[in-house]
């Protein structure tokens, strides 16, 4: 029995070499990071720091009210953009023709839409959901406004995932009599699951991230919100203020000086 083997030429060997090292550079910084945090900051997160709610500016207390604002806009973002998201996916990747202007449109929006600056989104959100619909500062604001970001990149995820499905799948079922709606539901569905996680990811990291598009929106309150209408602070924010506007709050961030 004959023993095959296979030998990278000089260019796909240096380009398998980049890509690991920008992998392994990549997962070193963020290692780095999470250690730096985990060090600096175990010794000073405890369950009081995490159920009371910030006193002085933020300069003594805890993080309650910021951990429950930052929960309800991230649950509003996330249960308006995942229907829309992944229906505007299926219908671009299933039910459009690839030659169709429409959808052309709609893609090439989609990318304009998703390197979008974020304060943009929130100067959007502030004049059509706090002014225009009358919702205020508050965390319904801020999470709609996010869900408006998160949707090209859970939308464009998501189609790719669909489309990476083969069209053998889809032509098999269709000889066997599936129902399109089965198809969808039972093949397609699970098989871009992948894709679908994918946009999930990307989109809470920027959503939970967020700065600029809360701050017009959501608003800067730090007590406990009783309804959806109240303002809420984000975790972002409250990090950003304590770094930004309150005097001497970054020394809650810093070890304790050894005598």
């Amino acid at each position: 029995m004959t023993e095959v083997r296979f030998k990278l030429n000089p260019k796909e060997a240096i380009a398998t070499g980049l890509i690991w090292t920008v992998a392994l550079g990549v997962s070193g910084i963020l290692l780095w990071l999470l250690s730096d945090i985990f060090w600096q900051g175990w010794n000073l997160v405890n369950w009081e720091f995490i159920t009371r709610s910030p006193e002085k500016a933020g300069r003594e207390g805890g993080i309650a009210p910021i951990l429950a604002s930052t929960g309800l806009i991230l649950g509003v973002c996330m249960v308006v953009a995942i229907p829309l998201g992944v229906g505007t996916a299926i219908l671009l990747a299933e039910f459009t023709a690839k030659e169709n202007w429409f959808g052309r449109w709609v893609l090439r929006s989609l990318d304009i839409l998703a390197g979008t600056p974020s304060i943009v989104f929130g100067l959007f959100g502030n004049a059509f959901f706090c002014k225009t619909l009358g919702l205020g500062f508050s965390i319904l604001s801020g999470g709609l406004t996010l869900a408006c970001m998160v949707l090209p990149i859970l939308i464009r995820s998501t189609q790719e995932g669909f489309e990476s499905v083969p069209d053998d799948y889809r032509r098999a079922a269709a000889a066997l009599g599936v129902s399109r709606l089965a198809i969808l539901w039972e093949l397609l569905l699970p098989s871009a699951m992948p894709g679908i996680a994918v946009g999930l990811l990307l989109g809470i990291s920027r959503a939970i991230a967020e700065t600029a598009a809360l701050i017009f929106t959501s608003g800067y309150v730090d007590r406990m919100p009783e309804s959806l209408l109240d303002s809420g602070r984000s975790l972002s924010i409250h990090i950003y203020d304590l770094a930004m506007n309150v005097p001497g709050a970054n020394l809650m961030l810093m070890p304790p000086l050894s005598s």
